[in-house]
């Protein structure tokens, strides 16, 4: 009788597995590999080899703490010749001496996360158990079988692979691109991706199910959306939008996720103060893409967000057309949430592919705060039957607005406002470019075609459908030239006659400072033209001069200037209505990298900026981090103040680099000019 096999080690191959699954970045300790797709492994036995006739090779692959066979987290699997689609395999690759070449084969449509993989090797009626060792199971975007398969490869790098990118800010007139450091393949995150799964509620509740869940790529996008906040659960980010951030970090510091995650786990699943929309956004999509989910941040310029699902945003207004209701209906000047791809096979056919997920917390869905996946396509044709929360995504991009005026007898007067269209410009970066890329299409209709108003019909948008009133005068807030941060400057209120007759009244015109989600700080401008007059088919610009010591102290980091105007006619009881938001430009941060980049090579970056405010700089720092190029944050402050006008300047040494493509992600910081962001791509030649 043959003796019994003894393994004597099992080879995880995590070389060839990282190169073949795309997971070299994470394979470089344990294996990771993707699902629906075979990955190599060798077992190394005493003494003998397997023997076809004579030996039984039995696996047990186990994930959770509850496996079950019956929910898809326990697969008892031996050798076979064929594959099964659909089922777990096992099959001989090569055999030589006491080394048996294996290849294993998981569903496409497994749950995801860490498995613990072990062998019963039986002889006879005598057999031994081995562990081989543990793997991290991760979608797979390059699998036709699986749910978040995309069939092209340029996108699946952007989506999946890419570890820095954009998030746009500023205005819809003036869009900002801000650099992130997205970083999912850096060291520690993807346990600390799987960890945010083990503490979500759903998985303390009943970690069974949970986990036979996480085969689906809508079910894991919920609990992320849901946990990168920290309204109910022990999330990743809390939020904070009142400009008072000393107890924690402001969300402008930020440029990048990493740091992010980091200090969520090191302080125990303690939540990180402090985010807004663009760094839950961003969280979401280092651990979706970290996952193996097509993850894209998107950004919504105009962004509704409506409370009691009447598609309506209702501004109460003074006489002098200043907001007196305290409501927490508003417009955010941007918006910023994350899209998936994935298939719906929950839904009817045609809603696969782009799904919205919103990770700030705004509006509890189904009990929990957290928003979507909602197909993008649904949003388009006006279908709010949809899962997941597409009445909200649907107002966020379609609202209307109407605003009422005050008058001195108490009434509210409607007045006209064309100046504020909700849902514009909305943005993403484009595949393998540093460029922004408008994806308004992809939720809007051409503004007036037959598709929109059958979108707007079916989702049964009477205030879009209506008629909306002309008038033959018309205002808009036109900017002027040198809008940065700290000079003066002026604004234009434009005003066009296009009738037959005199129209005389007040014009108002105010400039006030603003944040990012439309919370009005104070004035930094004002002009009063008690008895303005426009005189038949003819227009008039009027200036309103902003100056720099007016919004010095109160201009908040989202670097924002309302400008309002309102031209009021008593004897036609007519009120017109105009506003812009101003975004004021920060200066540039200059980055060099001294040396040529070469494989293994150390390098230096030397960054800088110069002063543009008339006053000196004190406590200044740089803040650099970038995938692949420092092993985590660097910060360098500067000790002494910068002069006006003077240029500060810094050194900083990098990682030995690895062949490809870093982006160098740069934030600079001091007591009057914060938030100032830059980047380098720095690409490195593999000769």
């Amino acid at each position: 009788m043959a003796e019994d096999l003894v393994l004597e080690r099992c080879d995880l191959e995590l070389e060839a597995n990282g190169r073949d699954h795309h997971t070299a970045d994470l394979c470089r300790e344990k294996l990771v590999v993707r699902r629906g797709q075979p990955f190599r492994l060798t077992l190394h036995f005493e003494g003998r080899n397997y023997e076809a006739g004579v030996d039984s090779l039995t696996f047990c692959a186990v994930t959770g703490p509850a496996p079950s066979e019956d929910a898809g987290t326990k697969a008892r699997f031996g050798l076979s010749d064929a594959v099964e689609e659909g089922a777990w395999v096992a099959t001989v690759v090569d055999q030589q001496n006491s080394a048996l070449s294996l290849q294993l084969r998981t569903p496409a449509s497994s749950p995801i996360g860490l498995y613990r993989l072990s062998l019963e090797a039986s002889t006879g009626y005598q057999g031994s158990s081995f562990v081989l060792g543990h793997f991290t199971l991760l979608f797979n975007a390059w699998c036709p079988a699986d749910a978040v398969y995309l069939d092209s490869d340029e996108e699946r790098r952007e989506y999946v692979l890419t570890q820095q990118g954009f998030i746009y800010q500023g205005s819809a007139r003036f869009i900002k691109s801000i650099p992130w450091n997205f970083g999912q393949f850096e060291d520690g995150i993807l346990d600390i991706c799987l960890m945010l799964l083990d503490v979500n509620p759903k998985f303390l509740r009943d970690a069974g199910r949970d986990c036979s869940r996480r085969s689906s790529p809508v079910y894991v996008g919920r609990v992320v959306s849901a946990m990168v906040n920290c309204n109910d659960d022990q999330g990743v980010l809390l939020g904070r939008w009142d400009n008072n951030y000393g107890d924690g970090i402001s969300p402008m510091f930020w440029i990048g996720s990493v740091d992010i995650l980091r200090r969520w786990k090191n302080n125990g699943c303690q939540r990180v103060k402090y985010g807004q929309c663009w760094v839950f956004a961003a969280v979401a999509c280092t651990v979706l893409r970290c996952l193996g989910v097509p993850t894209r941040a998107v950004t919504n310029y105009n962004s509704a967000h409506d409370q009691n699902s009447n598609l309506l945003i209702e501004y109460f207004r003074n006489e002098f057309g200043e907001i007196q209701s305290d409501k927490s209906e508003m417009i955010w000047n941007f918006h910023c949430w994350v899209e998936s791809w994935m298939t719906r096979p929950d839904l009817q056919p045609g809603y696969e592919g782009w799904q919205a997920l919103d990770p700030t917390p705004q509006e509890k869905s189904e009990g929990t705060y957290c928003c979507g996946p909602v197909p993008v396509r649904a949003i388009k044709v006006g279908d709010l039957s949809t899962k997941y929360d597409a009445p909200f995504v649907f107002a966020e991009v379609n609202a209307d607005v109407v605003d009422w005026i005050r008058q001195d007898d108490g009434s509210m007067h409607k007045s006209i406002n064309h100046s504020l269209v909700v849902g514009q410009k909305i943005s993403t970066k484009s595949v393998g470019r540093d460029e922004r890329e408008d994806i308004t299409h992809t939720y809007k209709y051409p503004e007036g075609s037959a598709e929109e108003r059958e979108a707007f019909t079916r989702a049964n948008h009477q205030n879009k459908l209506a008629d909306k009133e002309e008038t033959g005068v018309a205002m808009r807030i036109r900017a002027g030239q040198g809008m940065n941060r700290g000079s003066d400057f002026d604004v234009f209120a434009h005003i066009t006659n296009n009738t037959a007759e005199d129209h005389t009244g007040c014009l108002l015109l105010c400039a006030r400072t603003v944040s990012y989600n439309g919370i009005l700080g104070p004035e930094c401008g004002t002009k009063d033209l008690l008895n303005f007059s426009l005189e038949p088919f003819s227009e008039k610009s009027i200036p309103l001069r902003v100056l720099y010591e007016k919004y010095c102290d109160c201009l908040t980091e989202s670097n924002l200037i309302k400008v309002r105007g309102l031209f009021v006619e008593p004897a036609a009881n007519s009120y017109l209505l105009a506003e812009r938001d101003i975004y004021l430009e920060n200066p540039e941060i200059k980055i060099r990298i001294l040396g040529e980049p070469k494989q293994n090579r150390k390098l230096v970056a030397e960054v800088s900026l110069w002063n543009p405010l008339p006053v000196p700089l004190s406590g200044c720092t740089f803040t650099v981090e970038g995938a692949g190029l420092t092993q985590e944050q660097k910060t360098v402050e500067i000790p002494d103040p910068v002069e006006v006008g003077e240029e500060v300047k810094v050194r900083v040494d990098l990682l030995p680099l690895n062949a490809g493509r870093h982006k160098l992600v740069v934030n600079f910081e001091s007591d009057r000019l914060k938030a100032v962001k830059g980047f380098r791509n720095v690409i490195v030649n593999t000769s």
